[in-house]
């Protein structure tokens, strides 16, 4: 079965027309599941609105055009233009062809504007290395009706047989191999060998800017088309993985989960999310999480795509406060810290109508793991019922700042509604292979798959996406003031062989480790920033060229491509937080994208437990 995107669930279908729904569900009955086909979706810089775009690796690129038109509604057809009977008269639109003509020629001049999906044979040099066509398909004519209505010549210049589909020819008995005999036969030609998954890839990069991740030589998540004129095109592009990108555009109405491991793409499924609900959504949107540097990262990523004014990001405890003093709510009195007080305020707020609930048109969660249960019952009730949309995105091996492992509640006794709307998604792409084995392999002796009901995902072993690398290092040294010394002629070498300081963070256990490493750092006239207090953590921006220095519980949602560890003896692995411990240190783990680099100067079961997985 092909694969249809985004998929045809209750959102899509109320979008769609009978003769499209039947044609859709033809494309993924009748084609192997080799083959991509993106429904209704803006194509590059111009937007334009192909209804079907058909990518198979040895067929190429197809454009179709689907039209649910009567043979008693058409008055008169030239080759520009149709004129139809409606309820409100004549009214003459294009031609079907020449529309999707047009719309292909758009594109294929983008994708020809890049060298690595053109050909290199001097006879075919320019070319693209694909073929192409497009088609149209009537859906309430038969061919034998047409056949009738307009003679052989006049027909072949109006609407050439080879390049439409008609009703008969879509029917759920339709044979699969003659219905894509017909889709192919409305190329011109074929040629060369099977597109390549990089080609594919790169095929999708130019189509459909929204799903590109890297940011700085291809643009971000939301970022316009590159004036390819101007710009050079990188070698290498990242972009959303076919799961991704489907599970992204097809994220219907109502609740939905998405549990996915460390470095599968969840925050920037969200970032995709923000981008749609912000174009369909009236009131302001909402995202919450628990890591105030995260939130920093988010909040920055989300204004420089213009939707900083509808979409909110807060970390959780700030949005209790900004709740207390935007309706002038007291402050409970206790003896607790204040961000407990702060939260018991707002939940008191709400029940005394003091706070309004239904505040945002959708609320999006991200590290749902470490929210607790009162505070998802809180803010579940800030969606409005009329929308209803809410995202949960968690990972049980990220829950570090509970005792427990995974949630410890089911998600329906907070009020989220998504028994049979979860998601999961296995493949990391963040980390190399190296250093993923190397995490888990550590992590697996003190965190076990749990057992699943409706609410409770089992914790998932990640799968790596292919990525390779050099192997995690670990270093023994006597005291914390040689792990420094080494660490710091680590950092000098690395920037010698070109690593920019923004790519390195030294990750810390305790504060106090962090006063120290950024105090080294200070000496040595290193750039660097210390997010050890919440102003520097709230300020964060991880495009300033500077090394980032943060405790393990600071780096949650963050990533690098290179990552120290320093002083993680000082994690004693003692009985009652063995399996905490464990788990902050899988996460420090995975922050790093390509090198991982742990010292320590204390022997105990954890350094001892790296140091024999580093060496095996």
């Amino acid at each position: 079965m092909a694969k249809l995107i985004p998929a045809m669930n209750k959102q899509v279908l109320s979008r769609m027309t009978s003769g499209e729904k039947r044609f859709a569900r033809r494309l993924e009955a009748l084609l192997e599941d080799d083959y991509l086909i993106w429904y209704d979706i803006p194509v590059g810089k111009k937007r334009r609105y192909p209804d079907f775009i058909v990518l198979h690796p040895s067929r190429g690129l197809l454009f179709l055009e689907v039209k649910d038109w009567k043979l008693e509604t058409l008055k008169k057809i030239n080759k520009t233009d149709v004129t139809l009977a409606t309820n409100s008269g004549l009214v003459t639109k294009p031609h079907p062809i020449e529309q999707v003509r047009q719309c292909t020629y758009s594109v294929l001049a983008m994708l020809q504007r890049d060298p690595l999906l053109c050909q290199d044979a001097e006879n075919y040099k320019g070319n693209l290395v694909m073929p192409y066509g497009w088609g149209v398909v009537l859906t309430n004519i038969t061919r034998g009706q047409m056949e009738k209505a307009i003679p052989d010549d006049k027909r072949e210049g109006l609407l050439p047989d080879h390049l439409l589909i008609y009703k008969d020819e879509m029917s759920e008995s339709a044979d699969a191999e003659k219905f894509q005999g017909q889709l192919w036969g409305m190329f011109n030609y074929q040629f060369g060998a099977p597109l390549s998954l990089p080609q594919i890839d790169r095929i999708r990069w130019h189509l459909f800017p929204e799903i590109r991740i890297d940011d700085q030589l291809q643009g971000s998540l939301f970022g316009e088309d590159d004036d390819l004129a101007k710009n050079t095109l990188p070698d290498i592009i990242k972009i959303m993985d076919i799961q991704q990108e489907q599970l992204a555009r097809s994220l219907g109405e109502g609740h939905r989960v998405i549990h996915g491991v460390a470095g599968s793409g969840k925050t920037l499924i969200l970032g995709f999310r923000c981008l749609y609900l912000a174009q369909t959504m009236s009131k302001p949107i909402l995202v919450l999480c628990f890591n105030i540097a995260l939130a920093a990262k988010l909040r920055a990523f989300i204004s420089s795509k213009g939707i900083g004014a509808q979409v909110q990001v807060y970390h959780f405890h700030d949005w209790c406060t900004q709740q207390i003093k935007t309706y002038h709510v007291d402050l409970i009195a206790s003896d607790k810290p204040y961000y407990e007080r702060s939260v018991e305020s707002v939940i008191d707020g709400v029940e005394k109508g003091h706070i309004p609930r239904a505040q945002y048109g959708a609320l999006l969660i991200d590290e749902g793991h470490d929210f607790e249960a009162e505070w998802l019952k809180l803010v579940v009730q800030m969606t409005d019922p009329e929308s209803n949309s809410l995202l949960l995105l968690y990972d049980d091996a990220q829950s570090i700042y509970k005792k427990r492992g995974g949630l410890g509640f089911s998600l329906s006794s907070v009020g989220v509604e998504a028994t049979g709307r979860t998601t999961i998604l296995k493949l990391n792409y963040r980390n190399t292979r190296e250093i993923l084995d190397f995490a888990y392999t550590f992590a697996s002796r003190y965190f076990n798959p749990q057992s699943a009901d409706d609410d409770h995902i089992p914790l998932i072993r990640p799968e790596a996406a292919g990525n390779n690398g050099p192997l995690p290092v670990v270093r023994k040294f006597s005291e914390f003031a040689e792990e420094l010394n080494y660490t710091l002629g680590c950092l000098k070498k690395w920037h010698k062989q070109g690593i920019d300081w923004k790519d390195i963070a030294l990750l810390c256990v305790s504060k106090k480790q962090g006063v120290a490493i950024a105090s080294r750092l200070a000496e040595f006239n290193i750039p660097h920033l210390w997010l050890g207090t919440k102003q520097n953590k709230s300020d964060y921006d991880p495009a300033i060229d500077r090394v980032t220095v943060l405790t393990i519980h600071s780096s949650k949602g963050l990533e690098f491509p290179r990552i120290v560890m320093l002083g993680i003896g000082e994690l004693k692995g003692e009985e009652e937080r063995k399996q905490q411990d464990a788990r902050l240190l899988y996460v420090g783990m995975t922050r790093a994208q390509e090198c991982l680099l742990m010292t320590t100067s204390i022997d105990n079961e954890f350094s001892r437990r790296a140091a024999a997985v580093a060496n095996a």
